[in-house]
């Protein structure tokens, strides 16, 4: 039955694919929209690894762009810089394209695990102030950096993010982050959230766990800036300030929290409101506001908190065992 059920959601994974990119292809999904579509998707994995920090593990991060934007600098210097990929042949792009995302993740992984060795032995209102302040040090950091354009921003990326790279990437990070929290890593870490103590007293290592979510998540948002820069052709390092962060904040909080499912409607739909409000000009911002304020009033846990989408659930191991004697 769970085959049949894992079946139907891969089809309608490439039909939904499939659609978006005939209506690419037939110009009735125009340019604009399509960049809504992949920035939603790269938002979408901003905040499923940033839910892997505030909401599975119980941490309290606000400096997560930081992340974002060194996996964004480090993969475009790859293309950019290192190979000057966009006079190179076709066959030849690709793999490059794809081997800078994953240098961009392990970069921003691994000052995720520099900063979280010292800052995530802090609960609470201090290690938001560390990640915060965290975040803001590399951001101003790359503004020193002349080799990536520092203040000016680096310019002449080649665009290789298109709409297949973005779906793959987005439906890889939602199932990477499931079999994180279903794994026993990703209980540990719930089990920190609950009560840490509690979780000490039982023989476990706090910190270690806290900061392998913590490598994990940024090694995810590294991933999302190098989509990110390959998609504008363009990085500047404010575009990576606290605001930045404060955003993905806002899709996770406004989603639900501790839910893969409302990290994915969080950011979505939120992408998408402000640009659907264009035509409001000034006042858009203004009744983006209203709605967020409305929604935590009617939904204090957002669109979907505590819950999940059918084929983000995983049957427990000790449920198996009792079916597998039932049986």
């Amino acid at each position: 039955m769970r085959l049949i059920k894992a079946n139907k959601v891969y089809i309608i994974m490439i039909l939904s694919y499939l659609l978006l990119e005939t209506l690419n292809r037939l110009g009735i999904l125009n340019s604009y929209l399509l960049q809504i579509i992949m920035l939603a998707g790269i938002n979408i994995i901003m905040t499923i690894s940033l839910n892997l920090v505030n909401g599975f593990t119980g941490q309290f991060s606000i400096g997560h762009a930081g992340f974002m934007g060194v996996g964004a600098y480090s993969s475009a210097v790859v293309t950019t810089v290192f190979f000057h990929t966009s006079s190179w042949p076709v066959y030849f792009q690709v793999p490059i394209f794809l081997v800078s995302l994953i240098v961009g993740g392990m970069v921003a992984g691994l000052i995720g695990f520099l900063i979280g060795l010292p800052s995530l032995r802090l609960k609470g209102d201090y290690l938001a102030i560390v990640t915060l302040g965290f975040g803001e040090l590399l951001r101003a950091s790359i503004r020193l950096i002349d080799y990536v354009g520092g203040p000016r921003g680096l310019a002449g990326i080649p665009k290789y993010t298109n709409l297949f790279w973005v779906f793959l990437f987005t439906i890889l990070s939602i199932y990477a982050a499931r079999n994180f929290v279903n794994s026993s890593f990703g209980r540990a870490c719930i089990s920190i959230r609950e009560n840490e103590v509690a979780s000490e007293a039982m023989g476990i290592d706090t910190t270690k766990y806290k900061i392998i979510s913590f490598t994990f998540a940024s090694f995810m948002a590294g991933v999302a800036g190098g989509l990110f820069g390959h998609l504008l052709m363009f990085l500047q390092p404010d575009t990576f300030s606290f605001l930045k962060s404060i955003d993905y904040l806002v899709f996770l909080y406004a989603g639900g929290m501790s839910s893969i499912s409302g990290s994915i409607l969080g950011a979505g739909i939120l992408t998408a409101v402000p640009e659907f409000l264009r035509f409001l000009a000034n006042w858009r911002i203004v009744i983006y506001g209203v709605l967020l304020v409305l929604l935590m009033l009617k939904q204090p846990e957002g669109f979907y908190g505590g819950k999940e989408f059918g084929f983000l659930k995983i049957v427990r191991q000790d449920k198996k065992v009792r079916t597998e004697k039932a049986s």
